[in-house]
């Protein structure tokens, strides 16, 4: 994942702050199944309801159907989500790990007082029982 990604969703989670934001990330994953390229991230609004934005997010099926087909449109494929923990760490919550799926990148920025700090990206154990840390390398 380049600079720009990991730039363009702390400044979505700022702009968003106090509540949730979240998006896709678009890419490949590996021919070997050895990792993802997340080479453009696909903001989306958070569709919950007011009072709760600030500790949950809601992608519609309408705008993930949508970021897919855009994905497509260039070649690429939906690879992760990515969404902000507003004064909270960059730790997916109980919540997000039963509403994850297997193989799948998930991004979670910390945005604390309305400014981005850490950025981590984690993947779910197929048995589905937690998170472990995925390591975000430099792409170009």
């Amino acid at each position: 994942m380049a600079a720009q990604q990991r730039n363009e969703i702390a400044a979505h989670g700022e702009r968003d702050y106090p509540n949730e934001c979240c998006g896709l990330l678009l890419g490949n994953i590996s021919e070997k199944g050895d990792g993802k390229v997340c080479t453009e991230i696909y903001p989306i609004s958070n569709a919950r309801e007011e009072e709760a934005k600030r500790t949950r997010f809601l992608i519609r099926p309408e705008e993930l159907m949508q970021g897919e087909k855009y994905a497509g449109s260039k070649g690429l494929d939906v690879v992760g989500f990515y969404h902000s923990h507003p004064d909270h760490p960059a730790v997916p919550s109980a919540y997000d790990l039963d509403h994850a799926w297997p193989v799948y990148s998930y991004i979670v920025v910390a945005v604390k007082t309305g400014r981005a700090e850490a950025l981590l990206s984690w993947e779910m154990q197929l048995d589905r029982s937690r998170f472990n840390e995925e390591e975000i390398l430099n792409g170009s």
